[in-house]
């Protein structure tokens, strides 16, 4: 007999050995770590950008923060990859994750040409700014896109344990009249 209630059957975020294995990653943790801290670094930081832009002043500051932000960028998907292999078997692109892979290559491209313009100096500082801002654009993007799957997986949970208390005691399924 399977997991799953026939109502919950659809496409599910997570098999139910799925689940199993995000519950019991280390991983799982550590994105739920990182992910407020970039959230964090992503907001001080665009405030000092978008500062610097106004006023011309904070310049340092500024691409501090970026290299922070993309700091905790690198090290969120490093750990991602990693827990994706875990939970789903692959390293990036798995089925219920593959846009926001996607949407996430974008995010690091942008991120890497921002150092790589910082390093090399490849743009003035006010071009690198404005390039940060749109890493940061793409990066708002890709962090609605885990919320969004974020709260379906919450959902899915709920579900399937409201369903799982819709068994009777022989293990069947009871269906309202």
């Amino acid at each position: 007999m399977s997991d799953v209630p026939p109502a919950a059957a659809g496409r599910l975020l997570y098999t139910p050995e799925e689940r199993t294995r995000r519950d019991g990653s280390p991983w799982t943790i550590v994105q739920g770590v990182l992910a407020p801290l970039q959230l964090l670094a992503f907001l001080v930081s665009l405030w000092l950008v978008l500062s610097f832009l106004r006023s011309g002043e904070g310049a340092e500051t500024a691409t501090i923060s970026v290299i922070v932000k993309t700091g905790f960028l690198y090290a969120i998907m490093l750990t991602g990859a990693i827990w994706e292999k875990e939970v789903f078997g692959v390293w990036l692109f798995a089925r219920p994750f593959f846009w926001e892979d996607v949407v996430s290559m974008a995010v690091i491209a942008l991120h890497s040409a921002y150092l790589y313009a910082w390093l090399t100096g490849a743009l003035g500082i006010r071009e690198q700014m404005w390039l940060a801002l749109v890493a940061y654009a793409t990066y708002v993007v890709n962090a609605l896109q885990f919320f969004y799957k974020l709260r379906m997986a919450r959902r899915e949970a709920n579900r399937l344990s409201a369903a799982a208390t819709s068994t009777g005691s022989d293990g069947q399924w009871v269906t309202s009249p």
